[in-house]
């Protein structure tokens, strides 16, 4: 082929390239270049894992707070059991969105009478915590067997961080081909962190801070004017006072 890009002369020497060399080689070399842009091209990189903040994000919603207070047929009232629980719930009760509190009580069951009393003492000890008078009902609710005793569901809503359910598993987990994270990875992780922000409004910005405590701040530089330090914090300073 190289042979019949040039036509020999006189000698035997190829000394006068062919016409057609030029065309050829520009599409030899335009071959080669395609041939290695195929093969970049052709690279998947796919061990950079999902991030599960992405898969599992922490969003901000109103969700139902739930308290069930179990009521024995013989209980006469609120116990001091129901009492405890109770105000433990109305603890994080907003009180300046006032958000409506429903006490379900369980009708037709053995209990049935007793949870009647105890959701009244229940309404009354919401009204004293807090809860304004107009934001409290008491309504019944039927229970999937009367067999048996049901309890008093206590609701309301609220602002809360949170994100979805976990248990998703749409893929066999040993299927590792793409070494990516799985589809639950990750969900318990930010379950549990939304549900320790007490204030989900942290998420969205920074707080105002606090005015400063002067007294306290003169009272420091004071200290540290005339050297009033503890024996303890000279001997473990680095810094010869």
């Amino acid at each position: 082929m190289f042979k019949a890009m040039f036509e020999a002369g006189p000698a035997g020497a190829y000394e006068r390239p062919n016409r057609w060399a030029g065309p050829l080689l520009a599409m030899m070399a335009a071959a080669l270049l395609t041939g290695c842009a195929n093969r970049s091209d052709s690279i998947t990189v796919g061990a950079i894992p999902d991030d599960y903040r992405t898969n599992h994000p922490i969003v901000i919603g109103e969700k139902d707070q739930v308290l069930d207070l179990p009521v024995a047929a013989s209980d006469r009232g609120m116990t001091q059991m129901q009492r405890v629980a109770l105000q433990g719930f109305l603890a994080d009760y907003d009180r300046s969105a006032a958000p409506v509190l429903t006490i379900l009580v369980p009708a037709g069951t053995p209990n049935a009478v007793a949870a009647g009393e105890a959701g009244r003492d229940f309404a009354r000890l919401a009204r004293a915590r807090g809860v304004p008078d107009g934001r409290v009902f008491i309504s019944s609710y039927q229970p999937a067997t009367l067999a048996a005793s049901a309890p008093i569901r206590v609701a309301y809503t609220a602002m809360k961080a949170q994100t979805g359910p976990c248990g998703r598993w749409p893929e066999d987990l040993a299927d590792t081909t793409e070494n990516k994270h799985y589809a639950n990875f990750g969900c318990s992780y930010q379950n549990n962190l939304a549900a320790q922000i007490a204030n989900p409004a942290d998420l969205l910005g920074p707080r105002q801070q606090t005015t400063i405590d002067a007294e306290n701040r003169g009272k420091v530089i004071d200290d540290y004017r005339n050297r009033l330090m503890t024996p303890d914090f000279i001997r473990q300073s680095e810094v010869d006072f």
